[in-house]
């Protein structure tokens, strides 16, 4: 039986990952590192939004920036491109009726390392010269691919989708918590800034005590960027895999 699995992802984003290896019999528990929460005020959004052909490019930096903005689109204007930095994002887009069938999608070529350096090199940054592009993300977030083409000679619009923001630490939360480091489980970290919230959170239930144990955890993380990130905050035990479910699904299956 394959080792238990933590899929520290949003709710949301958790849930058909969890649903797919329970069936594979892979015991699975879900702790969000991350909470995904609404717009207090999408009025900026909508106003934006409704626009949408008046820009040669839209770039959604993750699949909630996927969800929050087409919950306010009836329709995809067919002369927009779409971009998205990951395989998450192109199915995101698929459950909202998008594809590579009836609108034009860039996105990374490669599969173990997307974002939104390998994003930019794949997009014709010569034909968007002087055009408009809309970048629809977090409230928060990395600022290079807007600042990459916008040295480029391209116009870039960002807008907030959404936010993002730490859970609450609660008695519930604190108690679920201990008990999966007290495990034997192996954790899918889909962040660097989720790694180091739980980094945070371990030192507030357990002063530091707790951070040992977490270290001996194997990790699945899919960007060389996390993996980075962990080996900086003392992990040994790293699992590089590429991007999406079926990418991490196969990692966890494979696992010695």
């Amino acid at each position: 039986m394959p080792n238990p699995v933590v899929i520290t992802r949003p709710e949301a984003q958790a849930a058909p990952l969890a649903r797919r290896l329970a069936a594979a019999a892979c015991p699975v528990h879900v702790f969000p590192l991350l909470d995904i929460l609404p717009l207090q005020d999408t009025t900026a959004l909508r106003v934006t939004l409704s626009r949408l052909s008046d820009y040669a490019m839209v770039a959604f930096v993750s699949p909630n920036a996927v969800d929050a903005a087409f919950a306010f689109l009836d329709h995809w204007p067919h002369q927009v491109t779409a971009a998205v930095v990951g395989e998450g994002s192109r199915q995101a887009l698929a459950r909202h009726g998008l594809n590579d069938a009836n609108a034009r999608i860039v996105s990374p070529l490669d599969l173990q390392r997307t974002d939104s350096e390998t994003l930019l090199q794949v997009l014709d940054l010569d034909a968007l010269r002087g055009k408009s592009v809309l970048i629809v993300r977090a409230e928060t977030g990395r600022e290079l691919l807007a600042e990459q083409l916008r040295a480029a000679g391209i116009k870039v619009e960002q807008i907030a989708a959404y936010r993002r923001l730490p859970p609450l630490l609660d008695a519930n939360k604190t108690a679920q918590l201990r008990w999966l480091i007290a495990q034997d489980n192996d954790w899918l970290i889909t962040s660097s800034e989720g790694l180091r919230l739980l980094q945070d959170m371990v030192g507030q239930i357990d002063k530091g005590e707790g951070w040992p144990g977490m270290q001996q955890k194997t990790l699945i993380v899919p960007h060389p960027r996390i993996a980075e990130t962990a080996r900086d905050l003392g992990f040994k035990h790293i699992i590089l895999c590429g991007s999406g479910d079926d990418a991490v699904y196969a990692a966890i299956q494979s696992r010695p």
